[in-house]
């Protein structure tokens, strides 16, 4: 018997030793995805780079400049004036959403009969996402004729024109993307999910009310949720483009022209593909520091179960 065994253990080893032996089994499962990343990503971001440096238009063949794209983008008023909206729009509307979304998966974290069907509810806007479809139907809400105002004179208020008026036209689509915060409330209902219910018992047997168990307790353990949440959020909001382009068209008086579709005007408007180009590239660098930075300073306000309540 222990003979058989002895043989049966060798032969396992043995199998796990080939499998590990040849690696193309594993090149092969991953192949969709490498070759996606190398057709759809990694190539095109060379190619961009590289025309970062050129002048292209698309219509002839690109010649070599030099740092002039980034020249010319460092003493352009618009890129400035696109910097400063899309920095309003994402102080705005990140910090709203990580809060709508906090909110509502405390309230759907509850066991209440029905709940999966409220939950699909409220998250049913996040699944059409940033769609044309959306964008028109916001436009329709808050246009001068549209329902917010029509609702409004019910009351004998005279609204205005919401999207067409520069003081309130950026407001709509902070509103639009709070409104769609149902990705990063799943994550949060996720995390409350994982802390521990005893957490809870334990300072209810110490006198701790609903509102001091939340800052104590839920908030100090949904920090890996909210940092995850943050750096999602933040890319995202640096990338919006469709519903300014939709809803508002960067305007009036340029109040939503955001980088996104200042970028999209020298590509295909202006056809300016190499100054898109560098356009791109500085959008990235714009990223990668504000991760930076929350990254770095993560270890200070991050906490993790696994470390005894530690700072990472």
């Amino acid at each position: 018997m222990e003979a058989g065994e002895s043989i049966a253990l060798r032969k396992s080893r043995a199998a796990k030793g080939r499998r590990w032996d040849s690696p193309i089994a594993g090149y092969i499962a991953i192949s969709p995805w490498l070759i996606g990343f190398l057709a759809l990503t990694l190539y095109p971001m060379v190619q961009s780079l590289y025309y970062s440096f050129t002048d292209f238009s698309l219509l002839e063949a690109p010649g070599w400049v030099g740092l002039r794209n980034y020249e010319r983008i460092a003493t352009d008023e618009k890129f400035y004036h696109a910097v400063k909206v899309t920095f309003m729009y994402v102080i705005g509307s990140v910090p709203l959403r990580l809060v709508a979304a906090l909110f509502v998966a405390v309230l759907l974290a509850k066991n209440v009969k029905g709940m999966s069907a409220y939950r699909t509810m409220i998250y049913f806007p996040s699944l059409i996402g940033g769609s044309i479809a959306v964008s028109l139907l916001w436009k329709n809400i808050f246009g001068k004729e549209g329902y917010i105002n029509h609702l409004l004179g019910y009351f004998g208020i005279e609204g205005t024109g919401y999207v067409s008026n520069p003081d309130t036209a950026l407001g709509t689509l902070v509103l639009l993307v709070v409104w769609q915060f149902g990705s990063a409330m799943v994550i949060f209902l996720a995390g409350l999910k994982q802390i521990s219910g005893d957490l809870y018992e334990a300072a209810s047997v110490d006198g701790a009310g609903k509102t001091r168990q939340f800052f104590n307790i839920t908030l100090p353990m949904l920090t890996p949720t909210i940092y995850f949440n943050l750096v999602m959020g933040i890319i995202s909001a640096f990338q919006m483009f469709t519903p300014a382009l939709i809803i508002t068209n960067g305007g009036p008086m340029d109040s939503t022209y955001v980088y996104a579709l200042y970028l999209y005007d020298r590509a295909f408007g202006q056809l300016q593909m190499g100054y898109a180009s560098g356009l791109a590239w500085i959008m990235l660098l714009i990223i990668v520091a504000f991760t930076s930075v929350i990254f770095l300073s993560s270890k200070y306000w991050v906490f993790y179960e696994t470390e005894g309540g530690r700072r990472r």
